[in-house]
């Protein structure tokens, strides 16, 4: 049926995207799966290579390790807002406006922890452009957030939720910034005011991340 193949090739895109299966000698490979697909079947050729090629250990471990990387134009991360835009999430600190919102009209890539502040601390530009310490956000917060310290600004959010000024986006309520944090895979604890170390902050925010693109993946058929 045609909506159950459209849901087989959203998966295999993603599958075959995330772990580079025509990198290498694509037309090879091609004709491999064209073949095993006509003598067993699409779904239940589909079906076994996804459940090979993305076992949960993928999701928890390989994943995350290949977030280790500054490209912006990595599939990893461009997996990751085709997820958020698939679920509908909003942009960083964002009331209304979605990640897709902020793809369509040229949003911002916001350093969670600020360029200037982490070149401060000897990091090249390996290391502060992780792919992991960008989040899609509106201008003017990015702006009003600037070279601010994590350290400070999480602390400020935490007050505006809490009947403080408010300083950065629309939200004002603490359940609505749990749910932002969430979609836009923060650790929680930044809430609090815990800023842990910035290769703690990458290495958790990855796993979350990968957790993130798992959850579209698993809806997409």
């Amino acid at each position: 049926p045609a909506d159950e193949l459209e849901g087989l090739v959203r998966r295999w895109y993603v599958m075959s995207t995330l772990t580079g299966r025509y990198a290498g000698s694509p037309e090879t490979a091609f004709d491999l799966d064209i073949r095993q697909m006509a003598s067993q079947g699409i779904k239940r050729y589909v079906e076994m290579v996804i459940q090979t090629e993305l076992p949960e250990s993928f999701w928890t471990g390989m994943l995350p390790q290949l977030m280790d990387t500054s490209s912006s134009q990595s599939p990893y991360f461009i997996g990751y807002l085709a997820a958020q835009t698939y679920l509908g999430d909003k942009g960083f600190l964002s009331k209304d406006i979605t990640v897709r919102d902020l793809l369509l009209n040229r949003g911002d890539k916001h350093h969670i922890f600020p360029r200037r502040y982490l070149q401060q601390q000897g990091m090249n530009k390996g290391r502060y452009n992780q792919i992991a310490n960008f989040v899609m956000a509106q201008s003017e917060i990015n702006i009003a957030i600037g070279d601010t310290p994590p350290e400070t600004y999480f602390k400020e959010i935490a007050e505006q939720v809490n009947g403080g000024p408010k300083r950065y986006g629309g939200i004002t309520d603490p359940d609505t910034l749990r749910q932002n944090f969430e979609e836009n895979c923060l650790p929680i604890s930044l809430i609090d005011g815990q800023v842990p170390d910035y290769e703690t902050f990458l290495d958790e925010r990855r796993r979350l991340i990968a957790l993130r693109i798992k959850r579209w993946f698993e809806v997409l058929g």
